[in-house]
């Protein structure tokens, strides 16, 4: 049974994709359609493994789909991501990431597309970009974590500039259109950071979700990050 994948290709401009994570469960509906006008939503799978936390599971991914016309970006926390992965396209997931630090990468970059989505892969802080290059050739987005997963509400790490410029350059590179997105401790400030050092998407969960007017402040970290 295959998807069929709503993400955009890489097209120059700056998305933003709100984190669930940082919302209000007990109306979640709601704070889904405060962000409308982002560009994808953020949703975040935790195994309670690969991280000490535990999330959504795929029901989740199909009430959103059913509630929301954003393409649902799909990070998948987990130790064995083959397990997962079926589940999760099945019910409506329009990109799925991997971890580079997780098993069986290669078969579950390939699984993913068998789904007919994208496929991303995503870097720890402290996991050193070379690793993602076997693997360019499949991808279509890269996710940079400038935190160490599995919490929201984290500060962005400093050394996460750096890393994200290297995989600017591993992109470059393989002369593909792979999306460059970056997650943790994202807000007005850190924004343009990010996006100066080749980011073009960002991941805002609490800087979206824990303020009184959520579309205010999307709206507002979408124009730091496009005055960088």
């Amino acid at each position: 049974m295959k998807n069929t994948s709503k993400m955009p290709p890489v097209n120059g401009k700056i998305s933003i994709a709100p984190s669930i994570l940082s919302a209000d469960l007990c109306q979640l509906g709601k704070d889904v359609d405060a962000v409308r006008e982002a560009d994808w939503l953020h949703v975040d799978i935790m195994d309670g493994h690969f991280v000490p936390n535990l999330s959504f599971g795929p029901s989740v991914i199909y009430a959103l789909k059913n509630r929301t016309p954003l393409a649902l970006d799909t990070h998948l926390m987990v130790e064995r991501p083959l397990d997962f992965i079926e589940a999760f396209a099945v019910a409506g997931a329009d990109l799925l990431t991997v971890h580079a630090e997780a098993q069986h990468v290669e078969n579950a970059i390939k699984r993913i597309k068998d789904f007919g989505i994208k496929a991303g892969l995503s870097v720890k802080p402290d996991t050193n970009p070379e690793t993602i290059k076997p693997f360019l050739g499949e991808l279509d987005l890269i996710l940079v974590m400038s935190v160490y997963p599995g919490f929201g509400g984290q500060s962005y790490l400093p050394q996460s500039t750096s890393q994200i410029q290297a995989v600017r350059q591993l992109i470059k590179h393989s002369g593909r259109a792979i999306w460059l997105e970056v997650d943790g401790g994202i807000n007005l400030e850190t924004a343009p950071l990010a996006v100066r050092a080749g980011a073009d998407a960002l991941v805002a969960g609490n800087a979206v979700f824990k303020t009184a007017d959520p579309a205010l402040a999307l709206s507002q970290i979408r124009q730091a990050a496009a005055g960088n």
